[in-house]
């Protein structure tokens, strides 16, 4: 019996969903399941609330020191949310056509040296 072979971005473990996840929006469903509202939490994290208020919507990308306050203030971990940002990024970086041709151009000359 001969095994199908399917295309690599058919594969379930290769696949990437449609729309990727920023951390913002598993923050925001924490937050608003703990009904902690945005304004306390800033000011408890030390934080501009619009800053707070634009990571959760999506709009700002969560870093290293953002993530490490979300940490102590929520008690979740930040590493989990980095890799998410860090995998938001690259799938929006991936959709980028024209970001990809330049790097398929890339890719070419790479393998003429």
């Amino acid at each position: 019996m001969s095994k199908k072979k399917f295309p690599s971005d058919m594969v379930a473990n290769n696949m990437l969903p449609v729309y990727p996840t920023h951390p913002g929006a598993i923050l925001k469903e924490e937050i608003e399941y703990r009904g902690i509202s945005q304004r306390q939490l800033a000011k408890n994290m030390g934080i501009a609330y619009s800053a707070l208020n634009e990571i959760l919507n999506e709009r700002r990308p969560l870093t290293e020191k953002t993530a490490l306050l979300f940490e102590a203030a929520l008690n979740v971990n930040a590493e989990p949310l980095l890799r998410l940002q860090m995998r938001y990024n690259m799938q929006v970086v991936q959709k980028d056509r024209s970001f990809m041709e330049r790097l398929a151009q890339v890719r070419k000359v790479a393998a003429i040296l």
